[in-house]
């Protein structure tokens, strides 16, 4: 396998610093880092990004997150690992990231439970983290990044 370019975050000068900068900034919502790490890690496995799969479970294990539970991030419905509250995150981004799959790309119901469980700074940092996790994911999908490689 091989990119088809570098990664576009790192063409651009100013375009990485920047990146990074909006994905600090989200993580002042102050959603725990593990559930933020387990949204990344839900989000890239559905839009097929296997280097923010690969990064993202290195960075989950970095947090304090088990092979356990993300063995299960997949599956979380079904899985009793997950709280309320990072259930309520994982079906908030899954809803985000698949906005054409539905008339109403994330219902009431979904935003309502999220709201429950964050206020609204956490949930502004989740909508941040979520949205950037999709940029990401489709910036590597489109110009075939490989998984483990240095950017």
């Amino acid at each position: 396998m091989e990119a088809r370019i570098a990664n576009p975050a790192t063409l651009i000068p100013g375009a990485l610093p920047a990146i990074l900068g909006l994905a600090e900034v989200a993580k002042k919502g102050n959603v725990p880092e593990p559930t933020l790490e387990l949204v990344h890690l839900r989000v890239s496995q559905i839009n097929g990004c296997s280097v923010c799969v690969v990064m993202g479970t290195a960075n989950a294990r970095k947090a304090g997150e088990s092979d356990e539970r993300l063995d299960s991030v997949a599956v979380w419905r079904e899985a009793p690992y997950f709280t309320d509250a990072e259930r309520a995150a994982l079906a908030l981004a899954e809803c985000a990231t698949r906005l054409a799959d539905r008339s109403d790309p994330v219902p009431d119901d979904v935003w309502n439970e999220a709201a429950k469980h964050y206020d609204e700074k956490q949930l502004a940092g989740l909508t941040l983290w979520i949205g950037l996790t999709n940029f990401f994911n489709r910036i590597n999908a489109t110009t075939r990044q490989i998984a483990g490689a240095k950017w």
